[in-house]
């Protein structure tokens, strides 16, 4: 048994959830569920960023007090979690006091030598909550993650991390494989970020640009810890840490487990180069794998609370259900690519796929099935059996790489193998076969087996109704996905 940690980013809190975080909690929760069904003991966890400056500017926007703002906007995060069946372990609040007590000692075990204090004057970005360079932004001078939003001409003096000690230990380390980022891509975007040189960042924030909101940079109370190098750290505070005799943190991070990062490709840089980099200066093992993955985008435009072309997923699930919204971001979206989101591309799969497709086919073979169960004996054909087990192997193959988009088109291959079987059996004849019955009967199940990490809804109602030992038993399937 494998201990397998797994976790999402946490989102600002400075406007409600999008489509974009759905997708990411789709894909970390669909691993995690794939995992289990594996044998591995697997720890979910997500969470809020609450400490940013955007946040603060969103609240004075609202009116509202910056505490009550952030809390009122988490509960709208997690809300989406649970009403996207996402199996999360645990849910992390950057303004919970064991996050501040964890983030400051993180601080504190860093090589003092990897930390200086220095004036900087630079161009920021409030979206980010970073500063850039000219190189770094587009024609117009904006950021690449923020386009319309002009960047902050920024002078204070900061605490800055000695992020240049580290370039050639990085560059090994994900040369190595070492902390394996997927896809390959990435990884090479991320090996020639650090092949142009890397600049120390700047870990804090005068308490009078913050406002007085966020952690305190220890031994200095006119400084606040800059939100990434406070955020990142969620990964193990909600472990634990600094405890490191605390029972997640032992089992999950500090002892020999999987720890997966699953992230967007706008916060690379934070996670494969700022976060090793952090943990090796404080003597903290390392995350082993980061799974990057695009963006759901509206007419390819990255879809974002800043520019407003946001759809609420949870408005979306009310409508159409979990299961609908999590295949169409798993299926319709490529794992390491940027996909559109739309209604009407959403229903044109839901009637394609889901009703005509998947819902039929378990309406038809459960109202024969159903006629004939119990099933004593079932002898798998040679082309059934070897489809069943071809379509196993590609999942288990597909998944290991994290392309959810391709795991899902060959399960629906399969479902489409049953339909021509069907078809070209008719086991309805001549009294019902029931040996070429319980054949369809078996692929049904194995679709419902497959189907469990991603729609794990619909998995149940079909595996509620489909066994297959000691004997073959099938029961009426209501109507899965009524046709829109």
């Amino acid at each position: 048994m494998t201990k397998f940690y797994i976790t999402t980013t946490i989102p600002y809190v400075n406007a409600a959830p999008h489509i974009g975080h759905a997708q990411e909690f789709a894909e970390a929760d669909t691993v995690a569920r794939y995992r289990r069904s594996k044998g591995d003991k697997v720890y979910l966890l997500s969470g809020t960023d609450e400490n940013a400056i955007k946040n603060v500017e969103a609240a004075e926007k609202a009116g509202i007090p910056v505490k009550d703002f952030v809390a009122q906007n988490s509960g709208v995060f997690e809300k989406l979690l649970r009403v996207l069946n996402v199996s999360y372990g645990q849910f992390i609040r950057t303004t919970e006091e064991r996050h501040k007590v964890g983030a400051q000692a993180l601080w504190r075990a860093t090589k003092k030598e990897d930390i200086y204090k220095k004036t900087y004057r630079g161009l920021y970005c409030i979206g980010c909550e970073l500063f850039y360079t000219r190189e770094e932004l587009t024609e117009d001078g904006e950021c690449h993650e923020h386009p319309g939003r002009k960047l902050e001409v920024v002078e204070e003096e900061n605490y800055f991390f000695k992020l240049s000690n580290y370039t050639e230990w990085l560059h090994e380390l994900i040369e190595s494989d070492s902390l394996r980022i997927i896809p390959h891509t990435r990884k090479n975007e991320i090996l020639a970020f650090i092949g142009r040189g890397l600049e120390d960042f700047s870990i804090s924030r005068p308490i009078e640009r913050s406002k007085g909101w966020g952690v305190p940079v220890p031994g200095d109370p006119k400084q606040t810890i800059y939100v990434w190098y406070d955020a990142l750290a969620n990964y193990i505070t909600a472990l634990g840490y600094p405890d490191t005799k605390a029972e997640l943190y032992k089992e999950f991070w500090f002892d020999n487990s999987d720890r997966v990062h699953i992230l967007g490709k706008g916060v690379s840089r934070f996670h494969a180069i700022y976060w090793p980099a952090m943990l090796k200066s404080a003597g903290i093992p390392l995350p082993t794998l980061e799974f990057i993955h695009g963006y759901c985008t509206v007419d390819g435009q990255k879809m974002s609370k800043t520019i407003g072309n946001v759809t609420n997923p949870i408005d979306i699930i009310s409508e159409y259900g979990a299961d609908v919204l999590r295949y169409y971001l798993l299926r319709e979206i490529s794992a390491y690519g940027d996909g559109d989101f739309s209604i009407p591309k959403l229903r044109e799969r839901y009637n394609a796929d889901l009703a005509n497709g998947l819902g039929n086919l378990a309406s038809r073979i459960s109202t024969i099935a159903s006629r004939f169960s119990p099933i004593l004996r079932v002898e798998l054909d040679g082309d059934v059996e070897k489809k069943i087990k071809e379509t196993k192997q590609t999942i288990e193959e597909k998944m290991k790489e994290f392309r959810f988009h391709e795991a899902l088109s060959a399960l629906w291959d399969l479902i489409a193998f049953a339909d021509v079987y069907m078809n070209d059996k008719k086991p309805w004849e001549a009294g019902g076969r029931q040996n070429e019955i319980g054949n369809l009967a078996t692929i049904l199940y194995c679709v419902g087996e497959e189907l469990r990490p991603f729609l794990p809804e619909t998995a149940e109602k079909i595996l509620k109704n489909v066994s297959l030992s000691p004997v073959v038993n099938v029961s009426k399937i209501e109507t899965l996905f009524p046709r829109l």
